[in-house]
């Protein structure tokens, strides 16, 4: 029976995605956000969901069956305030999903504090190439980005396969439990345990906590496939009721990774099935983090039942996620790359992948502290150190800091007084109109500039490649 459902904050990644699924089971979708920004934006527009900005209770007139309240979304949001005392039916993006999409399916569920949104790609385009041979290996899935292969972040099927980013942030203003305690997985991947989302997680103690029990939730003929080089994670995985399948470096891992190359952009690698030779990969990305995605990926998979030849194969084929190392724009022999930062040791391997793609180039890192755990002091020596691997380093203001304890802000002046310190060509600029105009007369040609925002920077995206156009066109 199709329902009128309307998402207050449709414009996150999971909550747009989740609207186009409703849509392809045909509900009639409606939104609402604050505000829009790419790629979520184009995703929406392409799906001719309409989206009311800025928030109104009039969005919701005529009453929608049902509204899923995006975890962003707190008491005192016009919208959220309007379905509590109409007493709308509403529930969260999670207890949605599990209840219209997992039932009688097969939960594959990607999780961790890094490269989960890169892996669930990976994983499902290594199911969609084997079902080209196996059609029952056609993926469902939901992404916490673009997919490139996909061009979208959602796919719903007939079949049982159904992929999962397993988010650890809270599901709900009523429900502060993470988004992946409702998923349920039958198999699992976990790539690392770090301390992150300082807004909602007092300390690595309570983040390991909220991992050890996704671990519990795999049933005994389950598998969970876990990084080796973590030691957060092996305390994680430490008392599975399932089978545990160790990926990375370490010699004695199940999936072990050996002798790991660049080349031209591409990685190229052997793996290692308990000791016995089992197969070389080929991406073509860089970057030791997009081998170890890769592997991971590679591991559930192949512990599924899918084919030796069909992994190979997606992978050598995969094109990468929307804001994850995507180059945004080539101008007057200045690449621009565009990297969803929002942990430190995130920046970190995105600047060694780009020291590895662009042997020679000068680096640029322009971050904005965007995210709840950037934007507070837990990682600022973490976060000096990992930006250390650019040549030039240009921080942004604080995003919303006043809305950050006073006690508890990330002080940028420290941060770039620290960067100077240790020998590196740093500052800091209010925002993006100020960033373009002080970088762009210094950027020369071979350069290299990362973006390291989650969010829409105001434009930077967008602005710097037409400053540097105006610039070639004056030269000329």
């Amino acid at each position: 029976m199709q329902k009128h459902i309307h998402l207050i904050g449709i414009c996150g990644t999971a909550m747009a995605s989740l609207a186009g699924l409703l849509q392809l089971k045909g509900h009639r979708v409606t939104g609402s956000d604050q505000a829009a920004y790419p790629p979520m934006s184009d995703l929406l527009r392409k799906l001719k969901i309409p989206v009311a900005q800025p928030f109104s209770a009039e969005n919701l007139t005529p009453h929608p069956d049902l509204v899923i309240v995006g975890n962003a979304m707190s008491r005192g949001n016009v919208e959220l305030e309007y379905v509590l005392d109409q007493r709308i039916p509403f529930t969260s993006l999670a207890e949605l999903i599990h209840a219209e999409f997992l039932t009688g399916r097969e939960s594959l569920v990607i999780a961790g504090t890094h490269g989960k949104t890169t892996t669930t790609s990976m994983l499902a385009w290594i199911y969609e190439v084997a079902s080209r041979k196996h059609r029952e290996l056609a993926p469902s899935f939901l992404i916490g980005g673009v997919a490139e292969n996909f061009k979208t972040s959602f796919q719903l099927r007939e079949t049982r396969p159904f992929i999962l980013e397993g988010d650890e942030y809270d599901t709900a203003f009523f429900d502060k439990g993470p988004k992946f305690m409702h998923y349920f997985p039958d198999a699992l991947i976990l790539t690392h345990v770090e301390f992150d989302h300082a807004d909602i997680y007092r300390d690595l103690d309570q983040v390991k906590t909220a991992f050890k029990r996704l671990v519990n939730l795999v049933p005994q003929r389950g598998r969970v496939v876990a990084f080796d080089g973590s030691a957060n994670v092996s305390e994680c995985v430490s008392k599975a009721f399932c089978a545990v399948e160790r990926y990375g470096f370490a010699p004695e891992s199940d999936w072990h990774i050996d002798d790991l190359r660049f080349r031209d952009g591409r990685s190229i690698w052997k793996i290692l099935r308990k000791g016995d030779s089992w197969a070389e990969l080929e991406l073509p990305m860089a970057g030791e983090h997009n081998a170890l995605n890769a592997t991971a990926a590679a591991a559930l998979a192949a512990g599924q039942g899918v084919e030796d030849a069909a992994i190979a194969e997606a992978l050598a084929t995969f094109e990468s996620v929307k804001r994850r190392l995507e180059v945004r724009a080539v101008v007057d022999g200045v690449t621009i790359i565009d990297d969803f930062a929002h942990h430190p040791t995130a920046i970190r391997e995105t600047l060694k992948a780009l020291r590895g793609a662009y042997p020679g180039a000068r680096l640029w890192a322009v971050l904005e502290p965007r995210s709840n755990t950037l934007r507070r002091n837990v990682f600022e020596r973490e976060l000096i150190d990992s930006l250390s691997l650019a040549d030039w380093i240009v921080l942004a203001g604080v995003y919303k800091l006043e809305s950050i304890p006073e006690s508890e802000r990330l002080q940028p002046e420290a941060l770039v007084e620290g960067l100077k310190q240790a020998g590196k060509d740093a500052a800091l600029l209010p925002n993006a109109d100020a960033i373009v105009e002080a970088i762009a007369p210094e950027l020369g040609a071979g350069d290299v500039v990362a973006i390291l925002s989650n969010g829409g920077f105001d434009g930077i995206y967008e602005k710097l490649p037409q400053r540097l156009e105006q610039r070639a066109l004056v030269r000329s």
